[in-house]
């Protein structure tokens, strides 16, 4: 089969993209509006982008009408945004509240309060953590791309620089090493699927991958 995305009408691009690019981790944003109204949604196209410097990066589409999401509008410089974001990892313990703060609700009404999530202060920006995240990475907006302004779902990526991570006690090593079980990672799969991060495996780097005896199991 041969796709021609523009072909395609939008929806049926979106289809596509989120039933092949997985699994994908979610972007838990919290962000706040400049007189201190709290906004926290998920985003699942999101990805580290570099560690020299640390950064990352999330895409928040346009709404169906093509004006912007709150995220967007709180992440983006002054005047309009405080240019400033946290990042918290969802694990399977918070992935139910996660999923609720995806609802539409108006303007100014927090989806803290909606799931229940708390918001903890931050150390470097004004936009509060969750605190039941195990892994949350404080960020200073370095640029926004706008893919198609003002169009319906039209792609945004913000880039952020880290200037600080809250990591749960416990859950890094003295080598830096994150324990995956503990944080027990949620990723996104298409529709409403998501999947966990239990069952993991290891494959050699390079040529010796040739000769792993473990394959990945089907």
């Amino acid at each position: 089969m041969d796709i021609d995305p523009l072909s395609l009408d939008i929806a049926d691009r979106y289809k596509l993209l989120i039933g092949a690019i997985v699994p994908r981790p979610i972007a838990f944003v919290s962000t706040s509006s400049r007189d201190g109204r709290l906004n926290l949604a998920p985003f699942s196209f999101f990805n580290g982008v570099s560690s020299n410097p640390p950064t990352i990066l999330f895409c928040p589409a346009n709404k169906p009408d093509g004006t912007q999401k709150d995220t967007l509008i709180n992440c983006s410089e002054a005047p309009d945004g405080l240019g400033q974001f946290v990042v918290n990892i969802v694990s399977e313990a918070i992935a139910r509240r996660m999923s609720i703060c995806a609802e539409e609700i108006p303007y100014g009404e927090s989806e803290f309060a909606l799931s229940g999530l708390t918001p903890a202060p931050s150390k470097k920006v004004r936009p509060p953590r969750v605190a039941e995240s195990l892994f949350s990475m404080e960020c200073i907006t370095d640029r926004i791309l706008r893919l198609n302004p003002g169009a319906p779902a039209g792609g945004n990526i913000v880039i952020g620089r880290i200037v600080h991570i809250h990591a749960a006690d416990g859950l890094v090593n003295d080598r830096w090493h994150v324990d995956p079980a503990k944080l027990a990672a949620v990723g996104r799969m298409a529709g409403l699927g998501y999947c966990t991060t239990r069952d993991r495996f290891e494959i050699p780097w390079g040529k010796a991958a040739l000769d792993a005896p473990n394959e990945p199991r089907a």
